[in-house]
């Protein structure tokens, strides 16, 4: 019983703590290189016919070459191609899209070194929140197994070992975020 009330709590918050990853890996993702990619605008909130709806949910979007990214309107008609020039321009990609009747074209420059590094200081922030996150699942779990000390259905023991499963189980997982951001930090640096 003990056992079961532990393991759930940590097994609960090393399955948000994944998720809380999952999210920084995709915030990262959004964070643009130089190069083209979906993820950059897949997720754009585009304002159609009264509602607030994914890009990825109103049109194709692909790559033809590594710094052109097309976005192809699945509904045929200038409405849908107005609404995502919109919401392209008020982001913060800082790109200006070109409308040829059909498509929408986005044509990423080539970043300078201070955007580069400017891109950079902004997936530290990101990394940082993911982190933060991270350390507050930790507590928050903690403080629901020390209840279990407290109520008696855990010995002093069994809160200690669980301890040390949350710390390591924090550990992997800001290791994780690192590791994500040194990568991303490669990609903008060197891209």
């Amino acid at each position: 019983m003990a056992d079961e009330l532990v393991d759930a709590a940590i097994e609960d918050c090393r399955e948000r703590m994944a998720r809380v990853v999952d999210h920084t890996k995709g915030e990262f993702a959004g964070i643009r290189t130089g190069r083209a990619a979906p993820a950059l605008v897949e997720k754009l909130r585009v304002e159609y016919y009264g509602a607030e709806v994914p890009l990825q949910q109103l049109a194709g979007i692909h790559v033809p070459e590594p710094r052109i990214l097309v976005i192809t309107p699945y509904e045929k008609g200038p409405n849908a191609l107005k609404a995502i020039e919109k919401a392209v321009q008020s982001s913060d990609l800082g790109i200006t899209p070109s409308n040829d009747g059909s498509v929408v074209r986005l044509v990423f420059p080539v970043l300078t070194a201070e955007r580069r590094k400017e891109l950079a200081k902004v997936a530290h922030h990101k990394a940082e929140d993911g982190r933060v996150a991270v350390r507050n699942l930790r507590r928050s779990a903690r403080k629901d197994i020390e209840a279990f000390e407290k109520d008696g259905d855990i010995s002093s023991d069994e809160l200690d070992r669980a301890e040390k499963e949350l710390d390591k189980l924090t550990h992997d997982h800001t290791s994780e975020i690192d590791r994500l951001l040194a990568h991303k930090e490669q990609e903008l640096l060197n891209g």
